[in-house]
């Protein structure tokens, strides 16, 4: 029989239980085996709803499975870097929730950890393991749009729930670290390397105090520009728009790309500003939390273990704390 990565899940949010774990579950190389909860009755709910074998009413015990390889942890942002440490240093492997932790210097830790544990650590951007991204690079990096000058991106969603974990500040609440941070990521991809300042201009809820409305402006060594709107109180909306000297490229359904159905991207040529002539490419549905699972599953069964993904986040995480260090300065913020 083929190996398997065998998975521990840390926590029953909602993320987790709705689209991660029943997306991981269809990956033909790896499987859920446990969850844990620090409520052993709704870990054992959860776990009786979604088939997996094993339920534990506390962190520790998961991690304390021999049989469990890898730990997929969705827990409350505060919770990513101290579980991800004792998660690799029982020796599990770990897929963690964006963002990976509240600012660089706590990634920074997971650096020391991974070095010294020698697993894998991974933040979940599950964005890039949709094919649609990488058709979009590979456009760009063929110079099919000419020059890449700029990217402009929005999204946002509704939620004024003052219980949801998104809207409490002193556990890593606020628009920026749930999303903002997407746009973040993708901008870096796609100009491949990263930007030397910012701008934000930050609006923060009186009753929560997160950021509830953002924008940003990215400045690249290269010349080139990135700048996105994001919101947690706004209308739900999600667009890219990609730029280059010759044509544009518009992702139509950039992050929460649907698993049943196809994503299209489009291409505009360049010679109307009304856009009816443009190429249309549709790519064919895909779960890209199971394409993030499978990637992550290869490289662990591979034995290719390395520093990159953790290096990669914690440059994330520098154009994070700068946008924030913006948003309170009304100044460009150095990144780094």
């Amino acid at each position: 029989m083929k190996k398997k990565v065998r998975w521990g899940v840390l926590s029953t949010a909602k993320i987790g239980r709705e689209k991660v774990i029943p997306a991981m579950q269809q990956s033909p190389t790896g499987k859920i085996q446990a969850l844990a909860s620090r409520d052993l009755s709704k870990a054992r709910a959860v776990a009786e709803s979604l088939e997996i074998p094993k339920a534990y009413g506390s962190y520790e015990e998961l991690l304390a499975d021999p049989e469990i390889d890898a730990i997929y942890n969705p827990l409350p942002n505060h919770l990513h870097v101290p579980l991800t440490i004792q998660a690799a240093r029982a020796g599990k492997h770990v897929l963690c929730e964006k963002p990976i932790a509240l600012n660089a210097e706590e990634a920074k830790e997971l650096m020391v950890v991974q070095q010294e544990t020698s697993v894998l650590i991974v933040e979940a951007f599950m964005v890039r393991s949709h094919p649609q991204w990488k058709w979009v690079r590979d456009r760009v990096e063929a110079r099919d749009i000419g020059d890449l000058r700029a990217i402009q991106g929005v999204f946002s969603y509704f939620n004024d729930d003052p219980e949801n974990v998104r809207n409490q500040a002193d556990i890593g609440g606020g628009g920026i670290y749930d999303i903002g941070c997407y746009p973040v990521v993708i901008s870096r991809y796609l100009f491949n390397e990263e930007p030397d300042s910012v701008a934000a201009i930050v609006q923060r809820d009186p009753q929560f105090g997160t950021d509830r409305l953002a924008s940003a402006l990215l400045r690249f060594p290269s010349g080139g520009q990135a700048s996105f709107l994001c919101s947690t109180q706004l209308v739900p909306y999600q667009r890219i728009q990609v730029y280059g000297s010759k044509r544009r490229i518009e992702v139509e359904i950039p992050f929460n790309a649907p698993g049943d159905h196809p994503s299209r991207v489009f291409m505009d040529e360049g010679r109307f500003p009304h856009d009816r002539f443009r190429t249309i490419t549709d790519f064919p549905a895909v779960n890209q939390y199971t394409e993030q699972a499978i990637a992550f599953e290869e490289r662990v069964l591979k034995s290719h273990i390395d520093s990159g993904p953790v290096r990669d986040a914690i440059a994330n995480m520098k154009v994070i704390d700068a946008l924030y260090r913006a948003g309170e300065s009304g100044a460009w913020e150095a990144v780094g």
